[in-house]
């Protein structure tokens, strides 16, 4: 859930803590926090992608690829990202984290912590943050990247992580 009032670490280049401020504040002076997002797989390997919600200050009815949100004070990347999965799709998963890094697109500068989650195909999405979703094959959502509207980070972090998952593949699917 993107709660812009809500409470974050402000974090240095090098991803430590530095002090608890607001989102609002984060994002309006451009300080670094943390974010994670999950890439959520079925059990065929298909991709789930959603469109946001209308009404959602961050990004009103784009697409994304994953599913995430601003982690909490004391949250690590994965505690936050499991956070998401529930608040958004009411999924209980425990997302891997593949990689992070300082990410620049989107409203301000943050650390993104991308995981990986196989998750059943029948989810519950929250409408409030989730207005569609469906199930894409990688050859399907790579179309789609271009020609969808999709969210900054979501064009940044798949790259990356269709490069992470090359150079390690888990099941040999590519």
């Amino acid at each position: 859930m993107c709660r812009v009032d809500e409470l974050v670490e402000r974090v240095d280049g090098r991803d430590r803590v530095l002090e608890v401020v607001s989102r609002r504040e984060a994002v309006r002076e451009g300080w670094l926090h943390r974010v994670a997002v999950t890439v959520c797989r079925d059990g065929r390997g298909r991709i789930l992608v959603h469109r946001r919600s209308e009404h959602l200050s961050r990004f009103p009815g784009l697409y994304e690829v994953e599913v995430g949100g601003a982690a909490g004070v004391g949250e690590s990347y994965e505690q936050a990202a499991a956070r998401e999965l529930a608040e958004e799709l009411g999924l209980r998963a425990l997302p891997r984290l593949l990689f992070t890094f300082l990410n620049r697109s989107g409203l301000s500068p943050h650390w993104l912590g991308v995981h990986e989650a196989v998750v059943p195909d029948a989810v519950v999405p929250d409408p409030d943050e989730v207005a569609w979703y469906g199930w894409l094959t990688e050859p399907e959502l790579e179309s789609a990247l271009r020609e969808w509207h999709f969210t900054p980070d979501s064009h940044e972090s798949f790259g990356r992580y269709l490069a992470f998952r090359g150079a390690r593949p888990s099941d040999g699917r590519r």
